[in-house]
């Protein structure tokens, strides 16, 4: 597991209470009200508020319910997706390592691609066709739990990619690598269509185009990967009963 980055969180923890603050004294001075009659209403000493404002200490999320609440404005507390989590999924890297095992040497591969338009984040593995023009952006899942989320954000990243100045003359594709097993199974054969109009390609056609030396690879394709006591394999169409990627 990869660790965050302790100073920079502190530095944006300091950032934060500052914008916060300066938002607050904003919205309070559009409102034309004092410190202290806003203080009144929240129940909280004026000193405190003053200093709420010039970001000099942090309140906690109940004395901000209030002053929000003297204010007439809504809290809301928010994530915002930037560079992708620092947590992997435990599979993940043995999923990869499968894919990089059989591809053949004319793809380059290119390991946490960050993208920064229209969206930030980092696209798990690209392959790169040094002999053509496709770039396949690859994301690792052994287990979908949003596939609607999945999908979006993986087509958002691949976009990105494709917006990057060393790829304006590149195809960007995509391929999911995705864990054969009873729940993606099942996932699958409930939502057939989805699946299908994410990753029309034949999983035949993507494993040949990404284990062979000539055949352009389909624009998006999901291939499956076996894992047994940590080591995993590529298959190279997908499992008996399943439809999507024939």
């Amino acid at each position: 597991m990869a660790q965050i980055n302790l100073r920079a969180a502190a530095r944006q923890h300091r950032g934060l209470i500052r914008t916060l603050g300066e938002h607050l004294r904003q919205m309070r001075e559009d409102t034309g009200l004092s410190q202290t009659s806003i203080a009144r209403a929240a129940g909280i000493a004026q000193a405190h508020l003053s200093a709420i404002e010039a970001g000099e200490t942090e309140p906690s999320l109940e004395v901000l319910g209030r002053l929000g609440a003297a204010l007439g404005a809504d809290l809301s507390l928010k994530y915002f997706a930037n560079t992708g989590p620092r947590v992997r999924d435990r599979h993940q890297l043995v999923m990869e390592q499968a894919a990089l095992a059989v591809a053949h040497p004319r793809w380059r591969p290119d390991l946490e691609v960050p993208v920064y338009r229209p969206v930030r984040g980092v696209i798990d593995l690209v392959f790169h066709d040094q002999a053509g023009s496709d770039s396949v952006a690859t994301e690792a899942h052994s287990l979908i739990r949003r596939v609607e989320q999945q999908i979006r954000w993986a087509n958002e990243k691949a976009d990105a990619l494709g917006g990057l100045p060393e790829f304006e003359d590149r195809r960007t594709c995509r391929l999911l690598l995705l864990r054969n097993s009873t729940a993606n199974r099942e996932l699958v054969r409930v939502a057939p269509d989805v699946f299908a109009a994410a990753y029309p390609g034949r999983a035949a056609d993507a494993f040949a185009a990404l284990t062979g030396p000539a055949r352009a690879f389909p624009q998006a394709a999901l291939l499956w990967v076996d894992i047994e006591r940590g080591r995993a394999r590529l298959l190279a169409g997908p499992p008996r009963g399943i439809k999507v990627g024939r």
